[in-house]
């Protein structure tokens, strides 16, 4: 049940949008038990992000949430990966990146909690 919201500063075509959701579906599964099966994804584009005070024309705020938990050292390949991904597709460097990882316990889906 994981969730991968992005907000980024720049304009996503149609084309990038969805290069975006198939690499995040790859990405996902750096955690164990995760897949794109149960992916779901989100995006803003054209965002205004101020970081250290300064608008930014390259920038991200990507969440991540999962149902349950991860070992540190998964969850350090997938921030790293995402990282990549934005910084390669979207030319946002990486020390404009901000990434939550956010583990969650009480998850609905189809009307009730798992």
């Amino acid at each position: 049940m994981p969730f991968i919201n992005s907000t980024v500063t720049v304009k996503l075509d149609k084309e990038k949008e969805s290069t975006l959701k198939v690499e995040l579906g790859k990405i996902i599964e750096l955690l164990p038990g995760k897949s794109e099966d149960w992916l779901m994804v989100g995006f803003k584009d054209n965002y205004p992000l101020y970081f250290k005070g300064e608008k930014k024309d390259k920038a991200a705020f990507i969440e991540v949430k999962i149902f349950g938990s991860a070992d540190k050292a998964s969850k350090n390949k997938l921030v790293s990966a995402i990282s990549s991904l934005m910084e390669n597709e979207l030319s946002i460097p990486k020390d404009c990146i901000y990434i939550t990882v956010d583990e969650v316990s009480n998850w609905a889906w189809n009307g009730s909690l798992f």
